[in-house]
């Protein structure tokens, strides 16, 4: 850096290089940290004629924030589409699918997602609502948490689906207890069929804009790279074609999508998408933005809303008894094993989906046998949701090297949680829900991802309740399962060291002279002395100021 001049400073705000250890100043150029100051003074001689100077008394520079488990292309087409995130209550979503239609009149089907379970008898919405503001056409609408949807007659009747058909094997179609016609709700496998078989799909130019606009409102929220959790043939060759011209402007994994129906058959077809990204490994990785397709989703269960989490004991019926349910596992137990073990043995990562105990334990199992017939390697393999674990299995992330993939929003008192979930769960189960604080003390390595549009995507919020267990919208509500609360330098550092360790990413999660500059400049320093106590921690107060990608100003609040 000697007789050049820095592109960026940022000073006046602390810089939070690591827990405990501070800076004042940090510069740079060429997409790097070129130097690092407890003050102005530090970085005065870099600064030049072109050099952009930001001074922000009372702010925070942390390192850019990655989000380990997230569905971005999804979640920018429902930002395009019929998006029902932020309206709550069935009278309100009717109203927006009606305005909606309304002014999409030409559309052939009312295509969208959104609406929580929390809104209707047993979790299921049913067609009559949706016939009575759209008859004309087909609705299919996910739900937020994208294991069911929402259909009205006609789409039901465009699908075939009727009182004679039968459930699929991954999936169940609620029904009318008194007809037995089908009711509007369809859960898991059977919403995927109708979406892939019927419902109009994206072409590769609504594909690129979808991922640009998730992209530019992750940006806005500080996060500079992300794995994409559910990784399509068509949403791959849109991340690549933005990679190609220049537009992706984060870092991302792609973790290609295990077809639980194909089982070992679809490996050569894995190895050949994989070839088509950027190899993990190369020099082009550490230089920022890029689609590295290095990793494989694979399902292992479903939601506990539904009753499609995997259990190892039936589920509670609700009234103090239990039913014959324990959940459903996509994949038997020896094709997990047989499955993750050539997947690792051939260089993937793979990232699992494991909600209930039962999914939690067999990808753990999965992973120890892979261990035991490929050895040690630094696949970095992650377990994503980790809501019920048993107390045995905890301890078991640190002794294998598997990362616990948070998503810590979730770890709050909702009227979901509350009514769909620890009824059926029980006292004595319910306790065991993201157990963040037991994972760390046990050894486990954490990464923090939002699992967006299920829940938001902003990291300052998900930070808040991994440290208060309480909603940033609700902070006077009772914490859920306090003893399980982390700290904030836990926290910040899940959310960026742990996520780009999950990612390869050696060069993101930290400032250090000499890393790739991907930082965040926060108004507020919520590391500030009383600022975070036992009884308050608003730490979603705090806003983005600047976020810098690879050296790149990506997100200018002023701008």
């Amino acid at each position: 850096m000697h007789g050049s001049t820095a592109d960026l400073v940022l000073t006046g705000a602390r810089v939070r290089l690591s827990r405990g250890n501070w800076a004042g100043s940090v510069a740079v150029s060429g997409g790097r940290i070129v130097a690092i100051g407890h003050d102005f003074s530090s970085v005065r001689d870099l600064i030049g004629p072109r050099t952009r100077v930001i001074t922000s008394p009372g702010g925070l520079v942390v390192p850019g924030f990655q989000d380990s488990h997230v569905h971005a292309p999804f979640a920018g087409l429902d930002r395009r589409r019929l998006a029902l995130h932020d309206v709550k209550g069935r009278s309100a979503y009717l109203e927006a699918i009606a305005a909606y239609a309304q002014q999409h009149r030409s559309d052939s089907w009312i295509v969208g997602g959104g609406w929580a379970a929390e809104h209707f008898p047993h979790g299921c919405p049913r067609k009559e609502d949706l016939d009575a503001v759209v008859p004309d056409r087909p609705v299919f609408l996910l739900n937020g948490d994208l294991h069911g949807a929402w259909l009205n007659s006609r789409a039901l009747e465009v699908s075939g689906i009727t009182k004679e058909t039968p459930d699929p094997v991954d999936g169940r179609i609620e029904r009318d207890p008194i007809t037995g016609d089908p009711s509007g709700t369809l859960q898991e496998g059977a919403a995927y069929w109708v979406n892939d078989h019927f419902v109009p799909q994206p072409g590769h130019e609504e594909w690129e804009a979808a991922i640009l606009n998730a992209q530019r409102h992750l940006h806005s929220l500080g996060v500079t790279g992300w794995q994409d959790a559910w990784v399509t043939p068509a949403t791959q060759a849109a991340y690549e074609s933005l990679a190609i011209q220049g537009r992706l402007t984060a870092r991302v994994v792609g973790a290609l999508w295990w077809d639980r129906k194909r089982e070992m058959e679809q490996l050569p077809d894995l190895l050949e998408r994989r070839e088509h990204g950027l190899d993990i490994s190369s020099p082009m990785a550490h230089l920022g933005s890029g689609f590295f397709p290095t990793s494989v989703k694979i399902m292992t269960d479903g939601v506990l809303e539904n009753f499609s989490g995997a259990l190892l004991e039936p589920y509670c019926d609700g009234c103090g008894g239990h039913n014959d349910q324990r959940g459903v596992t996509y994949l038997d137990r020896d094709l997990l094993t047989a499955a993750v073990t050539e997947l690792d043995a051939q260089g993937f990562q793979v990232h699992f989906h494991a909600i209930g105990d039962r999914a939690v334990r067999e990808s753990l199992d999965a992973i120890y046998g892979a261990r035991s017939s490929n050895g040690k390697n630094d696949r970095r393999h992650h377990v994503a949701h980790v809501q019920v674990v048993q107390p045995d299995d905890v301890a078991r992330f640190g002794e294998l090297d598997v990362v616990a993939n948070c998503q810590t929003f979730w770890a709050q008192s909702a009227s979901e949680r509350d009514g769909l979930t620890i009824p059926f769960l029980g006292a004595e189960r319910a306790k065991l829900q993201f157990p963040f604080a037991a994972l760390l003390a046990s050894g486990a390595r954490l990464a923090m991802g939002s699992d967006w549009a299920v829940t938001t995507a902003d990291p300052l919020e998900q930070l808040e309740v991994a440290v208060t267990r309480t909603s940033p919208q609700d902070r006077g509500h009772p914490s859920f399962l306090p003893e399980q609360r982390i700290s904030l330098d836990d926290a910040l550092d899940a959310f960026t060291a742990g996520s780009t360790y999950v990612n390869h990413d050696d060069q993101g999660g930290h400032i250090a002279v000499g890393a790739r500059a991907d930082l965040v400049l926060l108004d507020t320093d919520i590391f500030a002395p009383g600022f975070v106590t036992e009884h308050a921690a608003p730490i979603a107060d705090a806003r983005v100021h600047l976020t810098v990608a690879g050296g790149s100003v990506v997100y200018d609040a002023e701008s």
